[in-house]
């Protein structure tokens, strides 16, 4: 009963073997250290040709800086916020392009000072000797490397190499528009001196020295005008966040080339903001006094010509005689008294009607006067104008820089329900300040009335009096406001301070990450040849092992053959003393026991085939016979390959009379052995290739040449076709005692031993044994080192073999060469 190994051969063939692949891997060492090789020495060329990268930051703390002026007594009163909704508008801020905008236009930063390094242009900036003015309102040669050398401390070299173009872009940085302006090609260059206007067609910019400059002669460097927008859009990729610990802190991040320019931007950015911020924390007070001013303005006039009207009225009268006399100077004071409160009334009810009429028609407030301007002092209606200031103000901001709606939404909605709450304080407020002024009219009737008793020219002086006083006393309130509000602005202070600004103390280094970079040389110059490795693993369906061929066919193995060791076939013969000799005596010795058990006397005939052709048949043919000639026995080659004859060539005879010539009844047997030099070894070659092989083969002379061949001969070795091309085998495997399937590793595909299986299952194929040829013990066949040829050769001592001396490495290559040709 066949085994369940020939039955399982698909199976088998789909296990990987993973020992054998990491076997394969060692085998293919040189690979791995050449892709280590060449991904390092990239890694090494990519470090070396990158930039340093450095990190700086500040630290910023976000407070309420409240007033000190600001008391309990104190007319104006502000009301700023908290913290709560700052920290994120600042962040919102640094971020937003119209803040970078003011930064970058402040520090120039589209001018890039460069100096020329050996892999790159280095940024210079902070290191050049000098500056650059430009003149905004006119063109400068945009994104275009201009030299700047310095031939002495007074005079410098400017070159432009504009190649063969006969134009260039120009960009005036005033309105960021960029144009054309016609150049001679060719390299422009012109001498300069230092602080002298350069005014060419592409530039318009004078070159300043700085003061701690020195030793600067002879020395080159490079300026370039870069896009406005585009610089911006670089810095705000600044990194803002708030700490998690304490939200109103936030720190700021920034990462590039140069330090000295990362830290002025980081303290720069800062100041800015913080200026912006303390200008909008002045608003109200600003707005305050610009309201007072034009107030002031206007009764200047009012207040002279009153007191002119007084000055005419009093002139030769006895003053104190209008004042005294009947109680006129009491009356003139309580009316005077009831004026001033209605004034200030009126100007409440004014002061209300304007704020209505701003709410209701305009939607920007952030220009409202304080209501104690008007002597307003109600908490309610100051602290809703102040919070609707304070976000009309922000919601301005926020429009340069913030594109989400719903956040736009959530400040409408705020301000809107402000207003409205404001509003109902208006109505309530005018509604109280009503009674209190038909109160004050009441008053002043009844006053007035008093005073109508007195003389006309009492009355008269009264009149004027009142209307005298009464601008006097708003002018005098209104400077006093002025005054604290001029106090109070002085006073302010920015609620954005510095923790600990961008400061350059060495270190921040960030990157190139060459660590980074060595270690993915490292992982890919691995894994490359790695994954080549496991696709020729993948793609390899040839036999590499012994153990693939017992894993394939239960078929037993006989043994194993190595490479061959000389230039002919006649190895066994030319070397008899090497391994490859002695692993075909432990064939020849294997198969006399196989004859021994089955009690096989006389003369033995041995067929050895194969797969396809390339094997190693007619050699393991050759080699086979000759040891059994050199133990003494009559051996015959008999060359049956009719199609393709070899065996010839080896013994340096002829193939013009063999086997078809006996087959067709051409010679006799005598006539068609050749005797070879080795002795007790002849040939019978395969003759003219005929036209009909097979049945030549299965003639009946077919039977009658072995049979005669038994007479002479003590083995009969049959090299055959292969089996898996043609049949020619199969009709001569019932002659036989013994087959050899030889296979070659490296070579012979697994598939074809299902061929030999299927034969053999049938009975087509008796006695069967398979020889491994061509055996490498090299991990890359995944057979690992130290496995030896086996099968009798391995166990000897060196003294018992022909010393192989190992052939160099260009015999090695010359080697190839002339096998492949």
């Amino acid at each position: 009963m066949l085994d369940t190994k020939d039955f399982n051969f698909f199976e088998s063939q789909s296990t990987f073997d993973f020992k054998g692949f990491l076997l394969r891997i060692v085998g293919y060492w040189k690979w791995f250290v050449l892709s280590l090789l060449i991904t390092f020495i990239i890694a090494y060329n990519v470090n070396i040709r990158k930039e340093s990268v450095y990190g700086m930051e500040s630290l910023i703390v976000v407070e309420d800086q409240n007033n000190p002026f600001f008391t309990s007594n104190t007319s104006l009163v502000f009301n700023w916020g908290g913290t709560s909704d700052k920290v994120q508008t600042i962040i919102t801020t640094l971020k937003s392009r119209s803040h970078n905008e003011v930064v970058v236009d402040k520090l120039q930063y589209y001018i890039q000072y460069l100096k020329e390094g050996e892999y790159y242009f280095k940024d210079a900036y902070g290191e050049v000797p000098f500056y650059v003015e430009i003149d905004k309102s006119k063109g400068q040669l945009f994104g275009q490397l201009i030299k700047v050398k310095f031939l002495s401390p007074s005079q410098y070299e400017l070159s432009v190499d504009f190649g063969e173009a006969t134009s260039a872009s120009v960009m005036q940085y005033a309105d960021l528009v960029i144009k054309p302006v016609n150049v001679s090609g060719g390299e422009y260059k012109q001498v300069f001196k230092i602080n002298e206007t350069v005014d060419v067609p592409f530039l318009h910019l004078k070159l300043m020295i700085k003061p701690e400059a020195f030793d600067y002669t002879n020395q080159e460097f490079f300026i370039r005008f870069d896009d406005f927008n585009g610089t911006v859009a670089n810095y705000r990729g600044i990194d803002v966040s708030a700490d998690s610990k304490a939200l109103s802190v936030v720190r700021l991040q920034m990462e590039g080339s140069n330090k000295y320019r990362l830290v002025e931007y980081l303290n720069t950015t800062v100041e800015v903001l913080r200026k912006i911020q303390l200008d909008s924390k002045n608003q109200f007070a600003n707005n305050t006094i610009n309201f007072i001013d034009s107030t002031l303005r206007e009764m200047e006039g009012q207040i002279k010509e009153a007191e002119n009207e007084l000055k005419e009225f009093r002139k030769g009268k006895n003053i104190f005689e209008l004042e005294e006399e009947g109680g006129g100077g009491l009356l003139s004071a309580k009316l005077s008294g009831y004026d001033v409160e209605k004034d200030v009334i009126n100007r409440k009810i004014a002061y209300y009607n304007l704020l209505k009429n701003y709410l209701e028609k305009t939607t920007d407030y952030s220009k409202l006067p304080a209501p104690t301007v008007a002597g307003i002092d109600d908490p309610n209606v100051v602290g809703n104008v102040t919070k609707l200031i304070q976000l009309s103000a922000e919601r301005a901001n926020m429009s340069y820089s913030i594109k989400n709606k719903k956040m736009f939404s959530d400040f409408d909605v705020e301000m809107e329900s402000t207003k409205k709450v404001l509003l109902e304080n208006i109505a309530s407020a005018k509604s109280a300040l009503s009674l209190d002024l038909s109160l004050i009219n009441r008053n002043i009737s009844k006053a007035e009335g008093e005073a109508s008793l007195l003389p006309e020219n009492k009355q008269e002086h009264i009149k004027i009096t009142r209307k005298y006083n009464l601008k006097d006393k708003i002018y005098s309130t209104f400077l006093e406001k002025r005054s604290e509000a001029e106090i109070v602005k002085a006073a302010n202070i920015s609620d954005i301070n510095f923790l600990d600004p961008a400061k350059d103390v060495g270190g921040g280094l960030r990157g190139p990450k060459t660590s980074v970079n060595y270690i993915l040389a490292a992982m890919f110059g691995f894994l490359l040849p790695l994954l080549v490795v496991f696709v020729i693993t993948l793609l390899d369906n040839s036999i590499n092992t012994t153990e693939d061929i017992r894993k394939l066919t239960s078929i037993p193995l006989i043994g194993v053959i190595g490479n061959k060791n000389t230039e002919n076939n006649l190895s066994v013969f030319e070397k008899p003393k090497s391994p490859l000799a002695e692993s075909f005596r432990a064939i020849r010795s294997s198969l006399q026991f196989m004859y021994k058990k089955q009690q096989k006397e006389g003369s033995k005939i041995l067929m050895l085939t194969s797969s396809v052709s390339g094997e190693g048949k007619t050699f393991c043919s050759i080699n086979l016979a000759t040891v059994f000639a050199l133990s003494d026995k009559k051996t015959v080659i008999v060359g049956l390959d009719l199609r393709k004859p070899r065996i010839f060539g080896d013994f340096n005879i002829d193939n013009i009379t063999g086997v078809v010539n006996y087959l067709i009844g051409q010679k006799t047997i005598d006539e068609v052995i050749q005797k070879t030099h080795i002795p007790n070894l002849d040939v019978i070659p395969s003759g003219p290739i005929p036209p009909n092989p097979s049945e030549l083969l299965m003639s009946e002379a077919m039977a009658e040449m072995i049979q005669e061949l038994k007479t002479k001969y003590d083995y009969i070795v049959l090299d055959t076709p292969p089996v898996g091309l043609v049949s020619d085998a199969l009709e001569l495997a019932h002659f036989c005692d013994a087959t050899l399937y030889v296979t070659r590793q490296g070579y012979t595909k697994k598939g074809m031993l299902n061929v030999v299986n299927d034969k053999h299952k049938r009975g087509e194929l008796h006695n069967i044994s398979i020889v491994f040829n061509g055996f490498q013990n090299k991990a890359k066949y995944g057979y690992g080192y130290g496995y030896g040829y086996g099968y009798g050769y391995g166990a000897y001592g060196e003294a018992y073999h022909d010393e192989v001396k190992p052939k160099s490495g260009w015999r090695k290559v010359l080697g190839k060469f002339q096998k492949n040709s």
